[in-house]
């Protein structure tokens, strides 16, 4: 009969909650890496609840996010303010113990076609190097992508590699790059039995 004192402990549940309050924006946003894929999400910008809804899908994360910014001065505060508490919630809700650490992925849509490429490294970095051929989607500003992944890595404290290998629509453009992004956090924060207990370092800590 097996001794239930030498039973492994149950993984602790890798969820957080992050608030972010300034002058310019007030931002909730709750994380749940073992999640199912369910967005819940009132940010102001369609385009971008369109995007995150790509994240948490093809991610298998769950997010909750309200924010609420200076919408009438232009979205960059709110876009970057919401790439930033995503980052602290990734950052608060990942214990990186036992994880993959790496993870990266292609996502085509039609002619679009994405590669993104991320490591748990505990230093941020970011390179993004997404020709987009128009400038705006919509009203959106589509230079503000830069701004939330840069927001997301300073916070996530991960190295990210983003290319738009090609493409003629930018809305596709986009939309790979966020599946991307989504199918590769979920390979680099996915539990790999194999290294059950140990930091994915040869330093011994990230």
């Amino acid at each position: 009969m097996n001794d239930l004192s030498d039973s492994a402990p149950a993984q602790s549940p890798r969820q957080a909650t992050v608030e972010r309050n300034t002058k310019e924006t007030q931002i909730t946003v709750s994380l749940d890496l073992d999640g199912t894929g369910k967005l819940d999400v009132e940010t102001g910008l369609p385009f971008l609840d369109h995007m995150l809804d790509q994240v948490a899908r093809h991610g298998l994360v769950d997010l909750h996010i309200r924010a609420t910014g200076d919408l009438d001065i232009d979205a960059h505060h709110t876009v970057e303010d919401i790439g930033i508490t995503l980052g602290q919630a990734m950052n608060k809700a990942l214990d990186k113990t036992g994880i993959r650490r790496y993870g990266h992925a292609y996502v085509p849509l039609d002619e679009a076609l994405s590669r993104v490429v991320i490591d748990f490294s505990g230093r941020p970095g970011l390179e993004f190097h997404c020709p987009f051929v128009k400038g705006t989607v919509g009203n959106f500003d589509v230079d503000l992508f830069y701004e939330f992944f840069q927001g997301f890595v300073n916070h996530a404290l991960v190295t990210l590699h983003i290319d738009n290998i090609r493409g003629k629509n930018a809305h596709h453009q986009i939309e790979t790059i966020f599946k991307a992004f989504g199918r590769a956090m979920r390979m680099a924060v996915e539990l790999d039995a194999r290294q059950a207990g140990v930091i994915p370092s040869t330093k011994g800590s990230l």
